[in-house]
């Protein structure tokens, strides 16, 4: 786990672009504290960072940007491929020479042995750069899961790329701000991709790769091609695929040379994590967060989950005095405005104050298999549709703030779908916080990023929107750059690849059955799981921000922010009025006004 940047410029000044690529390496040090490294062609007007988080093989052999013997490809990677290990014998048999033990060298020569073919090949989290000394040609390459960020700009001709946005900022690349990204913030919550803060900078497509020849042209293609062939109806051997699938992925996520744990919040999935990662680790070190708000306090649930296991829980209470110590810190470790990731940045903190360098997570079971209420709501929109459009636009005048996002089912695009669901603030009240007409609004949110259909109101449907949508742009943004602020990495077996592919072959009305969310999971893994877990309540992993942020300086005083509409939203909220995500959303903006 690393992060890296780089330039191919047009301009043919390397000193230039190497000074630049050493300024954007150092802003991201936090995510790579263990080693850099510079790797320049001046033929090709080339040069690639990287800042070192080592996890497999400790040693120099890690080093990058890295090249093969003969020096015909070098790269410079961020992520863990989990199949490195099988696909090096597969290499070998084919006549392959390796120097390292890394996973790195294997990307390298499969590369070399077949092409952008790889790149399917591979399973496990990756972001990376990789130069074609012979054709003079570079590929960016992202995960299917999108795990891994990568952020690309294009100015003229040349192509710049990084693993945060600071990086950019930095250097001084792309310097101009998209001005639409506050009314991204106010309706979903985080800026949807592959739109950033930063006018000219776009983040690369999960399972895509930039391919850049040498005249100077490039272009994106997709490189995930599996699709399901056949669907799974025999309720018992779903969930004995699930419980195997699931428990590779968890095996090979456990390769570390390395500190490594798992986070344990008490919920459904982090137990399952955790009681897999238990039976194949003889000793695993667990990471908990608990409150002195008892309706918050999980430790009946950690606790019940930690007796299974044979190793060492680190045990954490977070106080309101800590949220207040940190939250600067907290907004500087964001690398765009978003409303989650607080919880990730406190877990991590302490995960690496307890030794860790890597740790598995539950991130995506929800996606998967049903664990949200927009997965029982999505049939109601079906309904809703058939009301005049009028009659919807007039919701957003209505006082209850749960109601007021029927307005976004008077537009005909998909993402007012998923604003219905799961959306912030409407356009009117947008339009009125940013001093913009409401054509300007529904210009940006729906004029623009088309996004294609989806399904049929079902759970299929809600799965996509919390997929694509919700963890993609949210949770797996927020949970990477909060880790690796840190300097932790942070693995998700429930995207494992061949996890993904099975789930989608078993049929929709099985997958999405039963009396209470994820159904199949738990029945999945009832042998293992105590009762206690798999029967309580859901309640996800949060904090007692409600309370928190009525008491911060920062965000409840009224004097931070300007006109009359956006201090009465304050004002509510202080009264007990509105969600704290929408408290925190409005304060992001105005203190980047």
């Amino acid at each position: 786990m690393c992060r890296i940047a780089g330039i191919v410029s047009t301009k043919g000044d390397n000193e230039h672009s190497k000074a630049l690529v050493n300024i954007m390496c150092n802003a991201m040090q936090h995510g790579g504290p263990d080693d850099a490294g510079i790797f320049e062609d001046e033929n090709a007007n080339l040069v690639f960072g990287h800042r070192r988080l080592s996890i497999i093989d400790l040693s120099n052999n890690g080093h990058q940007p890295m090249a093969d013997c003969a020096k015909k490809a070098w790269i410079t990677f961020n992520g863990e491929i989990y199949n490195y290990l099988e696909l090096k014998h597969q290499l070998k048999t084919l006549g392959a020479q390796f120097t390292s033990e890394t996973d790195t060298e294997v990307i390298i020569q499969a590369y070399l042995y077949w092409g952008v073919a790889a790149f399917n090949k591979l399973r496990g989290m990756f972001a990376f750069a990789l130069y074609d000394t012979a054709a003079e040609e570079v590929f960016l390459v992202r995960d299917s899961g999108g795990i891994k960020p990568l952020y690309y700009s294009t100015i003229n001709g040349s192509l710049a790329f990084a693993s945060e946005l600071r990086a950019f900022k930095a250097a001084g690349i792309a310097p101009e701000t998209d001005l639409r990204w506050p009314v991204w913030l106010l309706a979903y919550g985080h800026i949807p991709e592959p739109h950033t803060t930063l006018k000219e900078v776009s983040s690369l497509p999960k399972g895509h790769y930039l391919h850049k020849k040498k005249n100077g042209s490039y272009a994106l293609h997709k490189f995930v091609s599996n699709k399901p062939s056949n669907y799974i109806t025999d309720k018992h051997a779903a969930e004995e695929g699930i419980f195997q699938t699931l428990q590779n992925a968890v095996k090979r996520q456990l390769i570390a040379d390395a500190p490594l744990g798992v986070f344990l919040s008490g919920g459904i999935d982090s137990a399952i994590i955790a009681l897999l990662a238990n039976s194949q680790k003889q000793q695993l070190k667990t990471v908990s967060i608990f409150f002195d708000e008892k309706s918050y306090d999980e430790r009946l649930y950690q606790n019940t989950v930690v007796n299974h296991l044979n190793g060492e829980n680190f045990k954490h209470l977070v106080k309101e005095r800590d949220f207040e110590e940190y939250f600067p810190d907290i907004l500087t470790a964001m690398d765009m405005p978003t409303t989650d990731g607080i919880n990730s940045w406190f877990i991590s903190k302490y995960a690496h104050d307890n030794g860790l360098k890597a740790v598995l997570s539950g991130v995506g079971a929800d996606e998967l298999y049903g664990g949200y209420p927009s997965f029982e709501r999505i049939k109601w929109i079906k309904y809703l549709r058939m009301l005049p459009k009028p009659l919807l636009a007039r919701a957003s005048h209505i006082q209850a703030s749960n109601y007021k996002r029927l307005a976004y089912l008077a537009y005909d695009h998909p993402a007012a779908d998923y604003l219905f669901l799961r959306g912030f603030y409407t356009p009117v009240d947008i339009a009125q916080i940013l001093n913009m007409s409401q054509e300007q609004v529904s210009n940006i949110l729906f004029g623009f990023n088309p996004l294609p259909p989806v399904g049929k109101y079902d759970g299929l449907h809600a799965s996509w929107f919390e997929t694509n949508l919700y963890m993609q742009n949210q949770l797996l943004r927020d949970t990477d750059v909060m880790s690796m602020s840190h300097g932790l990495e942070v693995r998700v077996p429930f995207l494992d690849e061949d996890l993904g592919i099975f789930t989608q072959q078993i049929s929709h009305e099985l997958r999405f059955a039963g009396d209470r969310p994820k159904k199949i999971l738990i029945d999945s893994f009832k042998t293992l799981l105590p009762e206690v877990v798999w029967s309580r309540p859901k309640m996800g992993f949060t904090f007692p921000l409600q309370q928190w942020m009525k008491n911060n300086e920062y965000i409840a005083d009224e004097s931070h922010y300007q006109g009359k509409f956006a201090k009465a939203i304050i004002n509510d909220f202080k009264q007990g009025k509105g969600h704290w995500s929408k408290a925190y959303a409005l304060y992001q903006i105005q203190k980047h006004a």
